[in-house]
Formats: structure tokens, sequence, C-alpha cells
């Protein structure tokens, strides 16, 4: 059998404008028979897929899936927001979700995962493709797990459930258990979606970003004395940790307190230590550059009056 190289896999994706997947799948059932691929995309409906991925796909939905001590947040992107209403679209978004809890949190391998009725995760959004008409994606995924304790989910924005605008996944690790951790979870998890923390505490955070806020300090206080520009420093770090990370931003549900107090005073009603394992937090077509239409263009258009 021919090695699929990544170059004949970018060569067919550049002819066919195919999923990088779908590509190697094609290339592998044809045995790097570049032709033969790409007929082998068109008769599985492929092609016609490919012609709308052009089209900017920021709409759709976040799907959070929970169970036992594993949790996954995953997004599918369509064209419109029209379709997140549209129940196969809803069906196609909770099933990858659900799938999601076998494979993981990556997205090249959840699209080649085997989907529920036959084909792939990447077969059934294009079947869904051909069948709605518009430009489906699937975007990113996330997985939190707890070898103990409960994951918190929480959906803002839900179409149905487990379905919306905004997904949240929260790991609360423990030897303690009640409804109360329940609950606990569920607010952490709502926390999250309002206050969108960027890491869990400030050893978390990327020291990239770190670097650049101690560099706009320093610049900031240009020409004060070393050990004062240190204590600006210091004191800098502790308000962007309060600002930006999970532990020591003020608890929504209690503007006394912050998270880490919240969780520690919780620990005597769950009967254990509580310790956040990670979260994930989604919102649909974040970070996802939109066309921008000129609506007076557009309608002039519309009535041939455009030149």
């Amino acid at each position: 059998m021919a090695a699929i190289t990544a170059g004949m896999v970018k060569e067919l994706r550049d002819k066919t404008g195919a999923g990088m997947m779908d590509c190697k799948a094609a290339l592998s059932a044809t045995d790097g028979n570049m032709e033969a691929a790409v007929d082998w995309l068109r008769a599985k409906g492929l092609s016609k897929a490919a012609k709308k991925a052009g089209r900017v796909a920021a709409e759709g939905l976040v799907a959070v899936a929970v169970r036992g001590n594993s949790g996954v947040v995953v997004e599918v992107n369509s064209e419109t927001d029209f379709v997140a209403r549209n129940l196969e679209f809803q069906a196609l978004a909770r099933t990858i979700a659900d799938v999601s809890l076998e494979r993981g949190g990556d997205v090249e391998a959840l699209a080649a995962h085997h989907y529920p009725g036959g084909g792939t995760v990447a077969d059934a959004i294009a079947n869904a493709i051909a069948t709605i008409g518009e430009n489906m994606t699937l975007r990113r995924v996330a997985q939190v797990s707890v070898s103990a304790g409960v994951i918190g989910s929480y959906v803002h924005g839900a179409v149905t459930d487990g379905l919306g605008k905004i997904g949240v996944i929260v790991g609360l690790e423990t030897s303690g258990q009640g409804e109360e951790l329940a609950t606990i979870g569920r607010q952490v998890a709502m926390h999250i979606a309002a206050s969108n923390p960027v890491a869990l505490d400030l050893a978390s955070v990327d020291p990239a970003v770190l670097e650049r806020e101690k560099g706009i300090l320093a610049e900031k206080n240009a020409g004060k004395p070393e050990h004062v520009l240190a204590k600006i420093v210091e004191s800098g770090m502790k308000s962007y940790a309060k600002e930006y990370c999970l532990l020591e931003q003020t608890y929504i549900h209690d503007g006394s307190k912050s998270v880490s107090q919240v969780l520690k005073e919780a620990e005597g009603k769950v009967g254990g230590p509580i310790k956040i394992t990670g979260f994930a937090r989604f919102a649909l077509g974040e970070g996802i550059e939109k066309e921008e239409q000129d609506f007076a263009a557009e309608v002039a258009a519309a009535g041939g009056t455009a030149g």
C-alpha cells in the first residue's frame, strides 16, 4: 500500500477543498491515487460539502456532556443561528459530545472516531452539510476528569438540555460526598461562565503572558528605583490574579469572598478537601473573524442597483 504523505493530503485538499481527515481517508482508500481520491470524495458527497467550506461558520452550538467522573465541552459551528434550532443539528452536536466522552479532547482523533449508525464523526458532519445546506465545522473539544468527586457543568443561553451559547465544565476532586458537592460544582461552573478566567491560578498562566504584563507595568513606571518597581510589579501580579485567575476571582454568588475561600468553607459541608483539577469554557464563535457586510450595498445589490 502506498505511503500517504502530508504533501499528498495537502494537494488533495487544495484540489477539492475537503477536510484534512477526509482527504487522508480518500487517499488511503484509493492507495494514493489522486484522481481516484477525488472521485472517492465526490462519491461520498464530500465534494458538495467542500463547496461550502469557504463560508464562515461562526454560529452553531456548544455542547456539554458529563458521564461519571468525566465531562466534555464541544463546539460545533454552522453559518447561521437558525441552524442551531434545527433538531438534526442539535442531535449531531449532542451525539458528538457523547462520542467525545469516549475519545477525549483531541479534535482530529474525535473527527476520525466511529459515529453511531456508521462512518466517522467527520462523515456525519459532511452528511449534515449536504442535508442542511450550510457549512459546518467541528471546531474544538476539551475534557476534564476527576478520580473522585464531581464534574460541575453549566450551559448559558441553552436552546435545549446541554446545548447553548456558552458551555463550562469544571472538575472538583474530593473524597467528600453529598448533594452539596453537586451544587457547588454547578455554582463554580456558573462563575466560570460569567467571569471567564484564563487560568486556575497565577502559576498556571502562560509565562509569556505574565512577562508581557510585567513589561507593561515596568514601562509605565520607568525611572523608579528598582526596589519600588519590584513592589509595583508584585502588586500588579496580585491584581492580575484577582481579575483573571479562577481561585483568586471574586465569587459571583458572594462578592465578599474569593472562589478559593468558598471552596475552603465548603470542605466542611462535603466532608473532605476540595481541589479543582481543571476547567474548560467555550463561548460560541469566540475568536472567529466574521465577515462584515455593507448592509446598504447588500440591499442595493439585491435590487439590481449596485454599480
